[in-house]
């Protein structure tokens, strides 16, 4: 059953203009043991004193060796005049925040038999991908499966963990990254660089009925539009696997 516990602020820094990468400790001595793939909530107030709450993904590479303690990581979207962008934005190193979980499903399954992995995202919804990575590399291994990551941004400058990203597919021949920059193409383009939405390109990969499973996390037009797409292809729906991310104040 998911608890409640305090988590206190290690380091931050900006990942994107409008994006941050906050590393926390648990701050009763005990680790947070998750799934990657899952989220935790964070629990604060308004101003008014009404209870409320925020859902983020953890994007922390996951070992279970490193003990009590071990970092926590989300990547947190700021929103003009959003209490909990007011929240973090104040955050210093050494405050506490209240935090539950683990929640969700969005993991890769153990049962798994699939040939490849289509992993599609928009935004601050590449967060799980970060964390799956160490799972992956023993799929590809163990396996052979092979990944794609799909990951759409505007700007380069948006390109949440691209260079972590990048530098796992020059590790992986069976992974490959393709960023999708809607708006502004880097000024010396990767050949897996493409210009336009995540949902144009899905077809270039070939959706495979029989062999690929697909995650979707991030903007519910991006995700609605994939699920459509991949059915079209003949996947069927428990090998569409979503997460739709959407922007509260």
């Amino acid at each position: 059953m998911p608890v409640h516990f305090p988590l206190k602020l290690v380091s931050r820094r900006m990942l994107a203009p409008t994006v941050g990468h906050y590393t926390f400790v648990r701050d009763d001595g005990q680790p947070l043991d998750f799934i990657p793939g899952q989220f935790i909530q964070v629990h604060f107030r308004y101003a008014d004193g009404t209870p409320t709450k925020r859902s983020y993904s953890l994007a922390t590479i996951h070992d279970h060796a490193l003990g009590p303690g071990e970092a926590v990581e989300i990547a947190v979207s700021y929103v003009p005049g959003g209490a909990a962008t007011a929240l973090f934005e104040g955050l210093k190193e050494g405050d506490a925040i209240e935090a539950s979980g683990p929640y969700g499903r969005f993991c890769l399954m153990p049962g798994d038999a699939n040939r490849r992995y289509l992993l599609i995202a928009t935004g601050t919804g590449v967060t799980p991908y970060r964390s799956m990575l160490p799972q992956l590399e023993t799929l590809m291994r163990e396996r052979g499966v092979e990944v794609v990551l799909l990951f759409g941004a505007r700007t380069p400058a948006e390109l949440l963990y691209g260079g972590e990203f990048r530098a796992f597919a020059e590790r992986h021949p069976q992974f490959r990254f393709v960023p999708c920059f809607s708006r502004q193409m880097p000024d010396a383009p990767h050949p897996d660089d493409r210009h336009g939405y995540v949902q144009q390109f899905l077809a270039e990969f070939a959706p495979d009925a029989a062999g690929d499973i697909a995650y979707l996390c991030g903007n519910p037009n991006m995700v609605d539009a994939c699920f459509e797409a991949l059915k079209g292809c003949g996947l069927p729906v428990p090998h569409i696997r979503r997460e739709k991310y959407v922007s509260s104040k």
